[in-house]
């Protein structure tokens, strides 16, 4: 005879507060069919899984979930609430726990990240508007004097009337500052009429990855505001998956109003490829060298969907040949979470980030591709790491870097992320 299960039933309230504040919310809606869990990287990470972290809810075994540290191993990548039968909204449920935590309590890393992005009114980075301004400024007119064909480069800061307006991942500007030229380049080359703003320039959000609900709100307000101010028609998100969502979903999440267009630079290259603006051709692809794309679950899955996917796709394609791309399997909307995602990277979890990562890895060496594009800082860092960390020898690459190349404009100090193979061709 099987022995019973003893359930220490105390109950806080979260299967009613969840039911109220969240769309999908009603956990009681769950088949327990496990749908969920078998799509998602984090099933079996510190012995839990979506399936399990429902049913405990809908038991009310509040106070086992209130402090489980899953919650910071679950990435919200919402491939769990794709796949559901109920359409049950468990990356909210998470996050909702996220923000039950002691603010003081929640990792450091991520904490660090959101409050050096407040204080410093610029990224997560806490880098000072003039260090940023210097950086942009330095490195433009070194471009202008050094690079033929950009003498007559405009990178500028809070010019009102530009009709686009960008953020900037502030990894760029502090650790690498050579990666903001090839965007750019891209963008004097179509002759696009840009700037970018000065208050929260920092494309990336880790108070939202915190559940700061209010600290997120005002970093993305901030932005609203100042674009606004500019007078800017367009806002332009630049190549990372969490910064566009920490936007999209802001601005609706904390009815923001504002008067612009919020879109992300992959649809732009798509569309200047389109047009003829952008004459990138795969003809520099002698030797059939492979590319394969991550689909980011920020900017795919969460937001744009199979619109982006496709874009992403083309361009790559247009880039690279066709004959040369190699897809994911599964992809688009439905690709496995890279482990990147949801703060994991400073969360301080990285045994478990990386045991996450193994299914993202499995899928990237079974394509036999020897990049991985990768259109978001934290994809990009985590799909490196585990190249690292598993021996592998594919190399992580930005669009822009191949759109450079492409054209025959990426300059010497451009290449950080291409191979051997790469590193010489165009000089």
């Amino acid at each position: 005879m099987l022995d019973g299960i003893t359930i220490r039933k105390r109950e806080t309230g979260i299967r009613e507060r969840i039911n109220v504040l969240v769309p999908n919310g009603n956990l009681n809606a769950c088949l327990t069919c496990g749908a969920c869990s078998s799509g998602c990287p984090a099933t079996g990470l510190m012995g839990m899984d979506p399936r399990k972290f429902v049913r405990m809810a809908v038991l009310g075994m509040d106070e086992e979930l209130e402090r489980h540290p899953w919650v910071w191993a679950c990435t919200m990548c919402k491939r769990c609430q794709e796949v559901c039968p109920m359409e049950l909204n468990i990356p909210q449920l998470v996050y909702y726990l996220r923000s039950q935590w002691p603010r003081e309590e929640r990792p450091k890393g991520i904490l660090g990240s959101c409050d050096h992005h407040l204080n410093s009114r610029g990224g997560a980075m806490g880098v000072p508007l003039d260090d940023f301004r210097f950086t942009v400024e330095d490195l433009a007119e070194e471009c202008r004097e050094e690079q033929e064909g950009f003498e007559g480069m405009t990178v500028d800061i809070d010019r009102e009337g530009a009709y686009f307006a960008l953020n900037q991942n502030s990894r760029e500007p502090v650790t690498e500052p050579d990666e903001l030229l090839p965007l750019w380049k891209i963008l004097h080359r179509v002759g696009a009429d840009w700037t970018y703003y000065s208050k929260m320039w920092g494309g990336e959000n880790y108070c939202m990855f915190l559940a700061d609900d209010e600290a997120w709100e005002r970093i993305v307000r901030i932005q609203a505001e100042e674009i606004d101010k500019l007078g800017c028609k367009v806002f332009v998100n630049t190549e990372c998956g969490h910064s566009f969502y920490a936007v999209y979903e802001g601005l609706r999440r904390f009815d923001i109003p504002h008067n612009f267009e919020f879109r992300s630079i992959v649809e732009y290259y798509a569309r200047w490829i389109r047009e003829g603006k952008l004459p990138v051709n795969s003809d520099w692809n002698v030797n059939g060298i492979k590319f394969t794309v991550q689909d980011p679950c920020n900017v795919v899955r969460k937001s744009l969907g199979e619109r982006l996917a496709d874009d992403l796709r083309f361009v790559v394609k247009q880039v690279v040949g066709e004959e040369n791309f190699i897809d994911m399997s599964p992809n688009r909307s439905n690709n496995f979470c890279c482990g990147g995602g949801g703060g994991s990277l400073q969360a301080g979890y990285n045994e478990e980030r990386r045991d996450y990562g193994k299914i993202k890895f499995d899928q990237i060496m079974t394509t036999g591709a020897g990049y991985v594009v990768t259109p978001c800082h934290n994809c990009h860092a985590q799909i490196e790491d585990l190249a690292h960390h598993y021996k592998a020898d594919y190399r992580t690459v930005h669009l822009w870097t191949l759109i450079c190349l492409s054209l025959g404009i990426l300059g010497e100090n451009e290449r950080t992320y291409l191979g051997p193979d790469l590193a010489e061709y165009g000089l």
